[in-house]
């Protein structure tokens, strides 16, 4: 069966971090030979004084396949790591979804959307969860991440949102390569412009420093924009994947 697994605020300022720590518990998953996990990314939620965060306020989420029995230990074998190897002063939550047996999935993607919009509750994250019949579950500190933690999931669900973790290995900085060879020799699916033009394999790309994919229409899609002088495709930058 597919699940969807959602973790947030396992990191403090000085130590950890949330991806790193997602990476671990899909080494859990494949080590124990539980299944076969997907595509790690990372979720941009509401930036806002209020809010207390490390550094961007975003959360983790991968899909695995497994068999049904092997899905409580894995929930508990993912909190007990939680729980040890948070940093100090984190906040840990867990959130696994069964894709197959989840209530209402528009419910769980509307309320991903709104942790983008407004300061959310651990009550309302908590109330969802119980009415959609997922796990949630905190693992240290007040335990605020369980709000990233199910709005991760959500977001996920919708296959257009995140920035998948980690960068391509393609060519160095400032390299011309064309489509068809960054489709052939990566994860890539389709290399698009920011206004959803989808290149044709023989167009040309500039490589930029900090290759990223994004998650669109559930492919791993490579952003490309127009330079300046409007004569050839470069790769995004960090400020053009904000949103993302």
């Amino acid at each position: 069966m597919k699940i969807y697994v959602g973790i947030d605020d396992t990191d403090n300022i000085d130590q950890g971090a949330t991806g790193i720590s997602a990476k671990h518990i899909i080494k859990i998953i494949e080590n124990q030979r539980w299944g076969s996990c997907q595509g790690l990314t990372r979720h941009q939620l509401l930036l806002h004084p209020e809010i207390a965060y490390t550094s961007h306020n975003s959360s983790m989420c991968f899909t695995a396949d497994i068999e049904a029995a092997y899905l409580q230990p894995l929930i508990e074998e993912a909190g007990r790591f939680l729980e040890r190897d948070s940093a100090p002063g984190s906040d840990p939550g867990l959130c696994v979804v069964v894709e197959e047996q989840l209530q209402d999935a528009a419910g769980l993607i509307a309320y991903g959307y709104e942790t983008k919009k407004r300061i959310m509750t651990k009550e309302e994250a908590y109330r969802l969860a119980r009415k959609l019949g997922v796990h949630l579950s905190e693992h240290g500190g007040t335990g605020i991440g369980v709000i990233g933690a199910l709005a991760g999931v959500g977001l996920r669900m919708t296959n257009n949102d995140g920035r998948f973790q980690g960068r391509l290995k393609l060519k160095a900085p400032g390299a011309i390569i064309n489509v068809a060879e960054i489709l052939n020799s990566s994860s890539v699916e389709r290399v698009q412009s920011l206004d959803g033009y989808i290149l044709h394999d023989n167009e040309e790309v500039r490589l930029g420093n900090k290759l990223k994919t994004v998650l669109l229409e559930g492919k791993r899609i490579l952003l490309v924009y127009r330079r300046e002088d409007g004569l050839e495709w470069e790769t995004c930058t960090t400020v053009h994947l904000e949103d993302y």
